[in-house]
């Protein structure tokens, strides 16, 4: 059986900085950049310089890291180190509101912060510590939810993915394309359709980039086809990633997943969401209380820096939706496939 390693580390800690991929200029360009402050890693997370869930929150915990590493520098007592540092990574968790990773990493860095007994330098390298200790959590994980996953995929099955939850969604391994890797491990004759995933593109320019680059046989298909497609036979299951799941398991994940499920229920196909237990947020009961990033007019009225349509028209640009619970076949995490009841299912993977 072949067995695939990721060719790409979307963000990696480095010494006393953050090296990530640029994921806006992609596929033109494969280029790896450098984060040396907090701001930058603040700002590279709005711009989506670094996208997906998981790979969001890993750079959220290195920017909590490198505002430390500044902050170090200042001659401030501990207490007042230890006070605006947390200052500091609450700030950092407002980068995106949506993914609930960033804001579960951040707090990791934040218990650190404040439990530990070491002084300033010896926090400053917990940090860091930390920000190793859960990029390498993140690969194993995905690893777990690929092999997982890869079990319900039937042989030969074609699998429809929206958006991007793969390596470049992920530190290196992926989550929905985690399954898709570990399947076609096991099994090459499968097959992927990608959404092209309107309005930054990510299934075409990110999914079909990874997945070609691993040799596994994909097709894109813009984003109203998939029912066109599910018709015909020619799609067997979906699989996508989530940014963050109510207790229930209702599913927040990029525009046009809810539009995905609907088409998959109505043609009896198995719709999969495929993330980490990070993703899921127990404090909230129902996909009601998510809150959905509103993000820029641009990004619909412009492609590659061209308008595409009048300057003067109205937009409304929401960067996620929420799948109800009652379209999802099943949750796929490190602790195994949960199924309806998501309530249940869910607290009991907790406990694992």
């Amino acid at each position: 059986m072949k067995e695939f390693e990721s060719k790409i580390k979307t963000v990696e800690w480095k010494d006393n900085y953050s090296k990530m991929v640029d994921q806006t200029l992609l596929p033109e360009e494969f280029k790896y950049v450098n984060i040396t402050s907090g701001q930058q890693m603040y700002d590279a997370i709005k711009s989506m310089i670094v996208r997906g869930a998981p790979a969001i929150g890993v750079s959220g915990a290195h920017g909590v890291a490198l505002y430390a590493q500044e902050l170090q520098k200042e001659n401030l007592s501990k207490d007042e180190f230890i006070s605006k540092l947390l200052e500091k990574a609450d700030y950092m968790a407002t980068s995106r509101p949506t993914a609930v990773n960033l804001m579960w990493a951040v707090e990791k860095q934040k218990n650190i912060i404040k439990n530990s007994k070491s002084d300033i330098n010896g926090i400053v390298n917990e940090l860091k510590e930390n920000c190793i200790k859960l990029e390498n959590e993140d690969i194993s994980i995905n690893k777990k939810i690929g092999e997982y996953g890869s079990e319900v995929v039937p042989k030969g099955a074609t699998i429809l993915t929206h958006c991007n939850a793969g390596a470049l969604a992920t530190v290196g391994y992926g989550t929905a394309l985690g399954v898709v890797r570990s399947a076609y491990a096991k099994d090459p004759t499968i097959q992927v359709f990608a959404d092209e995933t309107r309005p930054r593109q990510q299934g075409a320019r990110i999914t079909t980039l990874e997945l070609t680059m691993d040799g596994i046989p994909t097709t894109l298909i813009t984003d109203g086809m998939c029912s066109y497609f599910m018709k015909k036979g020619m799609i067997d299951m979906v699989i996508v990633g989530a940014d963050r799941i109510a207790a229930n398991g209702d599913t927040a994940n990029k525009i046009g997943t809810y539009t995905v499920a609907i088409a998959a229920k109505y043609h009896n196909v198995p719709f999969y969401v495929a993330a980490p237990l990070s993703t899921i947020d127990t404090s909230i009961k129902s996909g009601d209380e998510i809150v959905i990033e509103e993000r820029s007019r641009e990004e619909v009225t412009h492609i590659n820096g061209k308008i595409i349509c009048s300057p003067d028209v109205n937009i409304i640009n929401p960067g996620f939706d929420v799948t109800p619970h009652n379209l999802i076949s099943g949750i796929i995490t490190e602790k195994g496939i949960l199924r309806a009841d998501y309530n249940k299912s869910i607290s009991e993977a907790f406990k694992k």
